[in-house]
């Protein structure tokens, strides 16, 4: 191999483009909503198989005779302490059943775009009520697939750096 090409191959394959994402994410990471660029907490969690997203005042609406939902995704400012609310409506793609400790119970699922590192990705999350827990999303089995392996010893590994 002569001197340019290896030169190439170590460009190539040393770039950012490359080397931005991790070979293996932290546990806990912080993503984006996009393209509202919300800052959240995410918890990849390979014990969820569908992905999770904390919405609260969630209401069923029909719009152009579809089945769309209105919610409120509630975050929390850490240096002082207020919280923010932020509007979104999406069309339902389907109902999730859920156990729960007195039967079952359905939560929509919509579409959004996240972006974890400087990718984005459109998932599929769940609406739950979670207040209470730390962390606003819980990145299930279906989306980790797309992102790779996860180090539970590795907390806030990359920041998301996709841009609105």
């Amino acid at each position: 191999m002569n001197l340019r090409r290896a030169g190439l191959l170590l460009a190539f394959c040393c770039s950012p483009v490359f080397a931005a994402q991790p070979a293996t994410w932290g546990w806990v990471e912080q993503a984006k909503l996009m393209p509202e660029n919300v800052l959240l907490k995410a918890r990849l969690d390979t014990g969820v198989q569908t992905s999770v997203m904390d919405a609260r005042n969630v209401v069923k609406i029909r719009k152009n005779d579809q089945r769309w939902v209105q919610y409120d995704i509630v975050v929390t400012d850490p240096a002082t302490g207020q919280e923010q609310r932020f509007p979104f409506e999406r069309p339902v793609e389907r109902q999730l059943k859920v156990r729960v400790a007195d039967g079952f119970e359905h939560r929509p699922v919509v579409s959004m775009d996240i972006c974890m590192g400087e990718k984005l990705y459109h998932e599929q999350f769940a609406l739950s009520d979670r207040q209470g827990d730390d962390a606003q999303v819980l990145l299930g089995r279906r989306t980790l697939e797309h992102l790779g392996a996860v180090d539970a010893s590795k907390t806030l590994t990359t920041p998301p750096t996709c841009k609105p």
